[in-house]
């Protein structure tokens, strides 16, 4: 069976630290779509590391990590990530493999990102301009470049019909944009030249034969469920399936064989970007979550917009997904709130709803909010669940009766020890 770990909001959850957790009960964690654009922030023994598309499972001794078939890899942010990796003395030949079906994203497609978010004025999507949207868009138009096309001996053939292409799409852009594109093209070929030392493996196969030999995966999502690209809050959302049901196409794994389905969430809720967000506050409560919480894109350094939770939203996210047990990350922000609120209905068009509707744009949807008391203590320190403070039990069981899931996990801190099991 395959384990899911997925975002249940509009990303940067806290991903990569329950990752990092969990990799003991693994033999292999594979990532399953989204690329260089997510940031997943792990830190222990004192040190902080972000990593953009390998597995955050690498740093244990025994894990295989795999980047399968639904991922998306810039060769040059990858190199830069194996390079920042070097002082761990990790064989990434054989723990780090890579589906020969993941598409690359090429130099020209950054440039296609970065006209096209610029020609869209105040309309833009909020982009983090690494190519992701382009690269997709190659994909399904069946004009892509994949890992396994760097085993040919044409491949620059490839490259260069492709960038080709690219450059003549980039004059339909009323934009003026400066680049060297052979000093694009030269940074390029030397991180091909690095990609192609890893191992490259036909994904799916190693997945079914991983399977039929009992070895235990974990499936672990970027970005959040409500950037998928059919699900989420359109157009403000990334290019892949970060839902459930990614997992299948960014693996090839049926859906008979998904297990576990561990749904992440914070405590409160934070968007990146532009976009739609019900509950985002514009007061000081607002800037004392983004303050305590740090919320600053692990990719983008984008500071990121904070609002209480929003159980209308996390309830859609836990049905698409088929979520079996919930994690709740960053309890500890909310320390020292004297209140604390949790939206439980929308009145949409002057009704009250409690479903995620077609359009939540602020014209449309206010929020209707239970109130809750908070809490002084800090959890940093906490070590096991009898020491968690009364109201904040209150919160969790609320949340839990809500959305008929069990909060398994609490995080009460950024660093791998401070994870309280219930």
């Amino acid at each position: 069976m395959v384990d899911l770990l997925l975002g249940l909001q509009w990303g940067d959850e806290g991903k990569g630290k329950i990752v990092d957790v969990l990799t003991k009960n693994y033999d292999i964690i594979a990532r399953f779509q989204g690329g260089p654009n997510a940031g997943h922030t792990l830190i222990f023994d004192g040190n902080k590391h972000v990593l953009h598309t390998i597995p955050s499972g690498i740093f244990h001794d025994k894990a295989i990590n795999i980047v399968g078939n639904g991922v998306v890899i810039d060769p040059v942010i990858f190199k830069k990530e194996l390079e920042d990796l070097k002082k761990y003395t990790i064989d990434f030949k054989s723990k780090l493999l890579i589906s020969r079906k993941a598409h690359l994203i090429l130099p020209t497609h950054r440039l296609l990102d970065a006209a096209s978010e610029i020609s869209k004025g105040k309309a833009k999507i909020g982009s983090t301009l690494k190519g992701i949207g382009p690269t997709y868009m190659d994909k399904t138009g069946r004009n892509g470049m994949r890992v396994g096309d760097l085993e040919l001996e044409n491949w620059k053939d490839k490259y260069n019909a492709l960038a080709k292409k690219h450059l003549k799409m980039l004059t339909f852009f009323d934009v003026d944009i400066q680049f060297n594109l052979k000093e694009l093209e030269e940074e390029f070929c030397k991180a091909v030249d690095v990609l192609k030392q890893l191992t490259f493996i036909d994904s799916e196969e190693y997945l079914f034969n991983a399977m039929q030999n009992n070895k235990t995966i974990l499936a672990e999502g970027a970005q959040g469920s409500l950037l998928d690209i059919d699900f989420g809050t359109y157009p403000f959302v990334t290019s892949s399936n970060t839902t459930a049901a990614g997992a299948c196409t960014g693996l090839g794994v049926p859906p008979n064989k998904i297990g576990e389905v561990f749904g992440i969430f914070k405590a409160y809720t934070t968007r990146v970007g532009s976009g739609p967000f019900p509950t985002e506050l514009f007061d000081e409560d607002g800037k004392a979550m983004a303050k305590i919480g740090h919320e600053f894109g692990a990719t983008t350094g984008r500071a990121r917009r904070c609002g209480w939770l929003d159980l209308v939203a996390l309830k859609y996210t836990v049905q698409v997904n088929g979520v079996t047990q919930l994690n709740m990350m960053k309890g500890d922000v909310l320390s020292g709130f004297d209140t604390l609120k949790v939206c439980t209905s929308y009145t949409y068009k002057g009704k009250e709803i409690t479903h995620l509707p077609y359009n939540i744009e602020p014209e449309n949807v206010s929020v209707n909010y239970t109130e809750f008391k908070g809490w002084e203590a800090d959890l940093t320190q906490m070590e096991s669940a009898i020491q968690l403070p009364e109201n904040l039990i209150t919160y969790i069981e609320f949340i839990e009766q809500e959305l008929q899931i069990p909060i398994k996990i609490v995080s009460v801190g950024p660093d791998r020890k401070q994870t309280i099991f219930r």
